[in-house]
């Protein structure tokens, strides 16, 4: 008999590997090598129990441990099982520790179950709205029309004609779920869908409603206000609590979500609570200094420019930026980056003040200094 791999090096994943790896490993071996994407391939069925074997063991506190300490040998001759080395993988215990994947990978539900004909939430609903990056930073009211499912008016919302009532379904009982046992490579899985004939509600109309067809809902227009908070973003959404789906057996309704699309800007960009800009100044403003007229959100403010500005030299407003979401007494900054516009056309009495200009400037700065500059008024 050929002597068995270790477990972590079947799964491939290292000792020190935790619940989620080592999950995940078996995941991936599970769906390659299961035997129902594979049928006749006796290596693959090979590989596969051998995978399983090594699951059963690392998934399990304390397997794991026993394996950890002793080897294979913690479960040689022990309960003598069915199973793989010496211990029980039948029935109930495979729905246990496989389940949860085998749903998931091959779309069905595990022995635990999912269905209920509990009360369950609605979904929630998405829409968007634009809005101007203005209206983004000091907040506006919107008004959106989506499709609504209201509550039928002639069976109140039961979807059965009027006079009668739903009635328990016959198939599950009223529970909502079908349970179904199912052999499998390693015995018998339970497995627990949602009943067929109710949805998994429980009951059953006999007689639907004409109006809504036994839905209980009729679908329509609805316009809702959405006040948009200041300092939103784009991409961030706003909730409106109940105005989502219908939920099922008197659960609550589930929300709108509407997201905020917000326009770019011609001048500001914006990065959390910053706003951000360029302003061009002439040569003159910037080596002489004065004052310049700067756009923001609340409107122009005046600067003053130092003499001897260099270009690319950045100011802040401060508090001119976004307002913060999470405190609305804070407020972010507008930062400037002022830039020296050289004149690409000038006229003969230009050039001939910039030339004067040039002469006046020898020997303030170095040869090489000068040389530089001249290349600016070319």
């Amino acid at each position: 008999m050929a002597e068995k791999r270790d477990y972590y090096e079947v799964l491939g994943v290292s000792k020190d590997a935790d619940e989620a790896a080592i999950k995940k490993a078996y995941r991936v071996l599970a769906k390659k090598y299961h035997p129902d994407a594979n049928p006749g391939d006796e290596a693959a069925a090979e590989k596969f129990k051998e995978a399983s074997e090594a699951y059963a063991v690392l998934s399990d506190p304390q397997k794991r441990q026993q394996y950890d300490q002793f080897g294979h040998a913690a479960f040689d001759g022990g309960a003598g099982g069915g199973g793989f080395g010496g211990f029980d993988f039948s029935g109930a215990d495979m729905g246990d520790i496989f389940g949860d994947i085998f749903g998931d990978i091959f779309g069905g539900g595990s022995r635990r179950g999912r269905a209920s004909n509990g009360p369950m939430r609605g979904a929630n609903v998405r829409s968007a709205v634009r809005i101007t990056f203005e209206e983004a930073v000091f907040g506006c009211e919107k008004e959106i029309e989506i499709n609504y499912k209201e509550e039928c008016k002639s069976c109140r919302g039961s979807g059965a004609k009027a006079g009668t009532s739903p009635v328990t379904c016959s198939k599950c009982n009223g529970k909502g779920k079908i349970t179904y046992i199912q052999q499998s490579f390693f015995g018998q899985v339970q497995n627990v869908q949602s009943c067929p004939d109710c949805g998994g509600t429980g009951k059953v109309i006999k007689e639907k409603c004409p109006d809504c067809y036994g839905t209980g809902y009729k679908a329509t227009r609805k316009k809702f206000k959405v006040s948009i908070p200041a300092g939103i973003d784009n991409g961030q959404s706003v909730r409106l609590a109940g105005a989502g789906e219908p939920g099922r057996n008197g659960g609550e309704r589930g929300d709108l979500l509407v997201e905020a699309v917000v326009s770019q800007h011609p001048i500001f960009k914006r990065q959390d609570t910053s706003i951000f800009s360029t302003v061009p100044i002439s040569f003159a403003k910037a080596a002489l200094g004065g004052p310049i007229r700067i756009k923001t959100v609340d409107g122009e403010v005046e600067y003053e420019v130092k003499a001897g500005t260099q270009t690319d030299t950045k100011v802040r407003l401060k508090g001119k930026g976004v307002p913060s979401l999470r405190n609305r007494n804070l407020r972010g900054d507008h930062y400037v980056t002022l830039v020296v516009q050289v004149p690409e056309r000038m006229n003969e009495a230009q050039k001939e003040a910039l030339r004067k200009y040039d002469e006046a400037m020898t020997g303030v700065y170095p040869e090489h200094e000068r040389t530089k500059k001249k290349g600016l008024f070319k």
